[in-house]
């Protein structure tokens, strides 16, 4: 009897700077973007916990950012 595979996945990050995974044998979603780092799904999920430490969308770190940049001119 042959051995089954694992799918291999692929990182991607979203323009809002969220990651997950993704089949490497599919095209990657409209809005999604490669980050470079594919293998076993395990491997991808602990290279995500890794590299994700802020889990806020980027617009929302951006106008945080701002305010603060605001506020200390004030």
């Amino acid at each position: 009897m042959a051995q089954q595979t694992e799918p291999t996945y692929r990182v991607v990050i979203s323009d809002e700077g969220r990651y997950s995974i993704w089949p490497e044998c599919k095209e990657i979603p409209w809005g999604w973007r490669a980050d470079g780092k594919s293998g076993p799904r395990q491997t991808c999920l602990d290279y995500i916990s890794e590299v994700w430490t802020d889990m806020r969308p980027l617009s929302l770190q951006t106008a945080m950012a701002e305010a603060q940049k605001q506020s200390s001119h004030d």
